[in-house]
């Protein structure tokens, strides 16, 4: 099935920090993924494993229980999706340094993404979290460890007086903890190989690298998300890197959550561009330097930030880079197949995606397109550039109950309508996320990109009510979108 492809292996990457999927959609997602040419999965778990003992309280409030993660393995074996679970182990902890039991054990005191390599609690930290998702992932080949943007490393009091001492580095430090935690995996696990993301690791000199004993034990992924990535470049760090003694490499691309991180339609364009680079940068070297690609797909740029697009928004993306990678490029004879796996007649490479398909979730592609791309527009278009409502009901007004009779004639009706439209809308398309999501990733999603237009208009006709007095009563139809609890 591999066609002419460079990567052995194709994996997507599921991000479960933000919008986590019932498991119920991922049975019927797998198989999409397998035919599209994924034959493996890289699960970021983050605060849905069910961690037990004192790690309990990492848990999300949905988190998967023990049952569903063995649920999802299943399903994965079924599809022929190898699964690698990844553990952040060093930066990106904030959903396990954000507990006040915990913030003891951050590098920066004020801040929750980074652990405090000096403290031997640290290592048990982490240790404990490897041990407990490994222990739900027998068998697993590959153990992601994480380990990128480690922001502020070497700014806590610790590492300030370790980095005084003659010959100590950031490098140093860093490679120091990569080291204890890929130890523990070969010590604890010995059959699992951990991988790492390459970030930390770019600028670190080849004798520095070559020396700390790091190749060794970890195998590196590197990591670009860019349309225009340095082809060049990157054939010069796997070169640097297998100088080093790496034995294997991998790639990361990204198929949607790379843009913008309050970004809710994927731009296509974008992400086929970057797996166009990546078959270039695969091509540049010796065959089977890169022992494979994981297709990442963020669902939020960290613990704390929105969401961005939500999985069944970059189906189409995701199948359009896995089957590029697959035949070595776009043809039309590609494009012809995706749109066939997808239900749609003519895919849209340079725009959104205007025709939904029929793949799992494409009525939520086709709502979240909808209220994108309109919704907010039209709302504006009534408040700010509506003749009547900027010439005769103004905040000036507004604020003073002033109006005259015959302007709510042409406000109320257009209002009312565009109120009752969206309303409509957005009842179809919470329906379509609460069959897929857990309610409170449902709740966000409609509070980030929904409420505040349909609040804008409800406002409108609430203030009209106002002004008009007793004897012209004004409806308010549609969601209940206050936040109160």
């Amino acid at each position: 099935m591999s066609g002419s492809s460079p990567f052995k292996m194709r994996l997507v990457h599921l991000d479960l920090k933000g919008a986590p999927p019932k498991v119920s959609y991922l049975s019927e997602i797998f198989p999409l993924f397998h035919t599209l040419g994924a034959n493996g999965l890289l699960i970021e778990y983050e605060d849905m494993f069910p961690y037990e003992g004192h790690l309990r309280l990492l848990r999300a409030k949905h988190a998967y229980s023990p049952f569903e993660i063995k649920e999802i393995l299943h399903l994965a074996t079924l599809n022929n999706l190898e699964v690698i679970p990844l553990v952040q182990t060093f930066g990106h902890m904030e959903f396990v340094l954000k507990h006040e039991a915990l913030a003891h054990l951050r590098e920066v005191a004020l801040f929750p993404n980074t652990l405090n390599p000096h403290k031997v609690e640290s290592l048990a930290l982490v240790g404990a979290m490897i041990d407990q998702v490994m222990e739900l992932h027998p068998g697993a080949r590959w153990l992601h460890v994480g380990c990128d943007e480690v922001y502020y490393l070497g700014d806590g009091e610790a590492s300030r007086q370790w980095l005084q001492r003659e010959q100590n580095t950031k490098a140093k430090l860093c490679l120091s903890h990569v080291k204890a935690v890929a130890s523990h995996v070969q010590t604890r696990h010995p059959a699992t190989t951990p991988l790492v993301w390459d970030d930390m690791l770019r600028d670190i000199p080849e004798d520095q690298l070559s020396a700390s004993g790091v190749p060794q034990l970890v195998e590196p992924v590197l990591w670009d998300y860019r349309a225009d990535l340095d082809v060049h470049g990157k054939a010069l760090l796997m070169e640097k890197y297998q100088k080093c003694g790496f034995p294997r490499l991998w790639a990361a691309s990204a198929f949607k959550g790379a843009t913008g991180a309050s970004q809710a339609l994927t731009p296509i364009e974008h992400h086929l561009r970057n797996h166009l680079q990546w078959l270039q940068v695969a091509g540049s070297g010796p065959a089977n330097t890169l022992q494979g690609i994981i297709l990442t797909g963020w669902q939020r740029y960290d613990h704390f930030s929105v969401l961005c697009e939500l999985l069944p928004v970059g189906i189409p993306s995701l199948a359009i880079c896995l089957q590029s990678l697959l035949h070595g490029g776009f043809a039309e004879d590609v494009k012809a197949r995706v749109e066939n796996f997808l239900g749609v007649s003519s895919l849209e490479i340079t725009d959104f995606m205007r025709e939904a398909g029929s793949f799992p979730g494409s009525d939520i592609l086709a709502l979240i397109t909808q209220v994108s791309l309109h919704l907010r527009s039209s709302v504006d278009a009534l408040l700010e550039r509506d003749r009547y409502v900027t010439g005769w009901f103004s905040p000036f007004h507004r604020r003073r109950k002033l109006i005259h009779p015959v302007m709510i004639q042409h406000i109320q009706p257009q209002a009312l309508s565009l109120l009752a439209r969206w309303s409509t809308l957005v009842q179809e398309l919470e329906a379509a996320l609460q069959r897929i999501y857990y309610p409170d990733a449902v709740d966000e999603w409609l509070e980030e990109n929904v409420y505040p237009s349909l609040q804008q208009l409800q406002g409108l006709l609430q203030d009209l009510g106002k002004a008009a007095g007793p004897q012209t009563p004004l409806a308010s139809p549609g969601l209940d979108t206050s936040q109160d609890p």
